[in-house]
């Protein structure tokens, strides 16, 4: 599967004077085309290595993917949220789920607010389907290991505290003994909950 690059849902500069249309070239034309370069490149780059079963390359393969389609992704919906026609606040059901989650429009919006001020990557209001509320988010370098809309399978721990009081620093040994043990029970029923959903 190859990713493309979606023209903007306007005219370049019909966010103007809010925002330019050099900037909203540039913004798009350029830096999200280049995750989308990169998101394509590192989907090839795990295709050829699974061909030639040489996965030492894979790992950067991989948290090239996360980069780069979470930026894709997020300026995708960054479009999206903006018009010419643009301004109001929140009406209708979502209106009413901010009133209910944070007490008020003016409440949510300090929040959000707070949140932009302090990201070094994006602000989002997301709906939280853990606590089945909505929430505000702090989300840098727009990835953080995040993949915007998995759905967990497998979950494996390798941080440090993990495995050094068994393995020390050998977290092969640990991933090894992991394999050891993983029951598929849990895994399986999970994979069924997603393709249930989205297939």
């Amino acid at each position: 599967m190859s990713y493309e690059l979606d023209p903007l849902p306007y005219e370049y500069d019909a966010l103007e004077p809010q925002l330019s249309e050099q900037v909203l070239t540039w913004h798009h034309d350029t830096h999200q085309q280049g995750y989308v370069n990169g998101w394509n490149d590192a989907e090839a780059k795990l295709e050829e290595n699974r061909d030639s079963n040489d996965f030492s390359s894979s790992a950067g393969a991989i948290r090239d993917v996360t980069h780069n389609s979470s930026g894709h992704l997020l300026h995708d919906l960054f479009w999206q949220c903006m018009s010419p026609e643009g301004g109001d606040e929140p009406t209708g059901d979502l209106g009413d789920r901010i009133e209910e989650d944070f007490g008020s429009y003016d409440a949510w919006r300090g929040e959000f607010e707070a949140a932009a001020g302090d990201a070094s990557g994006w602000a989002l209001l997301v709906y939280d389907s853990f606590s089945n509320q909505l929430r505000n988010v702090v989300v840098d370098n727009h990835d953080e290991g995040a993949f915007w809309g998995a759905h967990p399978v497998l979950s494996l721990d390798v941080w440090e505290h993990s495995y050094y009081h068994d393995y020390g620093p050998a977290r092969g040994d640990f991933v090894d003994a992991f394999f050891e043990v993983v029951d598929w029970e849990e895994p399986s029923q999970r994979y069924a909950q997603a393709t249930e959903l989205f297939e």
